[in-house]
């Protein structure tokens, strides 16, 4: 089922979305708004007052009832803090980073650093206009062109919104943007290629200022913008690809777009051998920076080292999944309150000061989302010995219990890895920093969702079977139709029966006594 483009999309899915659950009850759910609108002030009102949260919340979330009260409770904050960003301009909605004005932004207060995790958390909400207008003004908003900073970030914009047309399937309006998504990956060509053929990027630019490996001006190749491009020169060939299939196309320009589509391969293949052989510490067994000055690697882990398998760059069976040894040893990268953006047993750790947007070791959520992300692909996709199902599940534990201030659910910018206390402390910039991802988590990953192209329901659960003794992801919309992930080990929850079991439409499609990996035909 082939949904509308742009602004049509959402008529697709009329009536108040939650409605449409088959299992779960909006109602049951409301008092978490009622709570997180009385539990702080509002000192910055956009497009959707915390009056009008639940409304929104109802017409658009996925439903999400777990036996663990912090997952659930910090499910309906993250998307009641992420509405609070949604902004309404004479262009179109925007999504904002940060509630208070950065004068490094772009119009409308936008800045590009974070587009690729607000495009994978917003996938999943109903009203899909909230993309397709921000992303039309990024890619058009300035008479017709980009906007003037939509460069000032390396991002994996185009690889997003693949992503996002795996859920919603909107064919048409991708393509439409494929000429701008075609001219922004070849404006990163221009401007940052090293003449060996990585690209090269500063901190500041790459939205991790003061890193162990670099500094905020210095440019050199990092595992962060070359997984970026490799992952956006795969979707560019997928989408050239689709456009060649199209009906109705003329010879010559099914030929030019097959053509565009090997283009974009040959360059994803550069940067994978590039990646490997460049960018692979041996000896740490790591992708790490190397620097331009001298041409060495800078000898010291990052959790940008995991961003390649975010994108599925890693060749699997060669050896570069000993890497994630790293998230299980303390002196590593697990902390007491989550994963830290350098290992902790180098000797620069937590050594560039506090409260300066430091990336030498605090624990980031936009750094710990890509990387559970990443670790999310090794468990579905790469063959390894090295990491399970327990260890993502205690990770998002750690992730979940880090995102909480004073008590109260909070998000913010970056955490102190041993106290968990929030580096911004209370600064209204750093409140509900919109600069990471969580239901996307919960739904690729814990839930196990595993968006297609094609007409295969893919569920792979990523928590063990003794963890929880029920579960319910609940009106997830999908390729048109509403999904739902149910767990209930002995049937007394849900009464639908013991055992793990997907539905679609109400329907169930797929089932087992065991909470294991199923699929299902949609159609």
């Amino acid at each position: 089922m082939t949904l509308l483009a742009g602004c049509c999309l959402m008529n697709a899915m009329t009536g108040r979305a939650a409605n449409e659950a088959k299992i779960l009850k909006a109602s049951d759910y409301k008092h978490y708004a009622d709570y997180f609108n009385r539990m702080e002030d509002e000192p910055i009102v956009q497009a959707i007052p915390n009056k009008d949260a639940w409304s929104w919340m109802e017409d658009n979330i996925p439903l999400f009832a777990c036996p663990q009260d912090n997952f659930e409770e910090m499910w309906y904050f993250r998307w009641w803090s992420l509405r609070k960003g949604l902004r309404q301009t004479p262009q179109g909605y925007v999504v904002n980073e940060f509630l208070v004005q950065r004068s490094y932004s772009d119009k409308y207060n936008i800045i590009a650093c974070a587009v690729g995790h607000q495009v994978n958390e917003l996938r999943w909400a109903a009203n899909q206009d909230y993309i397709d207008q921000y992303l039309t003004i990024w890619l058009r908003g300035n008479d017709g062109q980009p906007m003037s900073k939509l460069m000032k970030f390396s991002s994996w914009i185009p690889y997003a919104l693949y992503q996002r047309y795996l859920v919603w399937q909107d064919k048409d309006w991708l393509l439409d943007l494929l000429p701008d998504l075609d001219a922004h990956y070849m404006a990163w060509e221009t401007t940052q290629r090293w003449p060996e053929g990585l690209y090269w990027q500063g901190d500041v630019q790459d939205g991790m200022e003061e890193s162990l490996s670099g500094g905020r001006r210095i440019k050199n190749a990092r595992p962060t913008i070359n997984s970026y491009m490799y992952g956006n020169a795969k979707a560019l060939s997928a989408m050239y690809a689709m456009k060649a299939s199209e009906k109705g196309l003329k010879a010559k320009e099914k030929r030019a777009a097959l053509a565009r589509s090997k283009a974009f391969d040959l360059r994803a293949d550069t940067l994978k051998r590039l990646v490997e052989n460049r960018l692979w510490n041996d000896e740490h067994k790591f992708f790490e920076t190397r620097w331009i000055k001298d041409g060495q690697l800078a000898q010291v882990r990052e959790a940008i080292g995991y961003i390649p398998w975010y994108f599925d760059l890693p060749t699997p069976g060669k050896g570069y999944e000993e890497a994630w040894l790293q998230v299980t040893d303390p002196k590593g990268f697990l902390a007491p309150y989550g994963l830290t953006t350098a290992e902790q047993r180098h000797p620069g750790f937590r050594t560039h000061g506090t409260g300066s947007c430091e990336w030498d070791g605090a624990v980031w959520p936009f750094a710990t989302s890509q990387t559970m992300t990443a670790l999310a692909n090794v468990l579905n996709g790469y063959p390894q010995q090295y990491v399970n199902d327990s260890v993502y599940f205690r990770l998002m534990e750690l992730y979940v219990e880090s995102q909480y201030h004073r008590g109260r659910p909070y998000i913010g910018e970056y955490l102190d890895e041993k106290t968990g206390y929030w580096l911004k402390g209370d600064q209204l910039r750093s409140r509900y920093y919109n600069h990471s991802t969580f239901a996307d988590l919960v739904v690729t990953g814990l839930m196990g969702l595993r968006p297609r192209a094609d007409e295969t329901l893919e569920v792979h659960p990523l928590i063990p079977e003794n963890q929880w003794k029920w579960f319910c992801l609940d009106n997830v919309h999908y390729h048109g139709h509403i999904v739902t992930i149910l767990w209930d080990a002995d049937g007394s929850r849900f009464g639908r029966g013991r055992g793990f079991s997907l539905f679609v439409d109400g329907e169930k499609v797929a089932h087992s006594d065991h909470l294991q990996p199923l699929n299902a035909e949609l159609k």
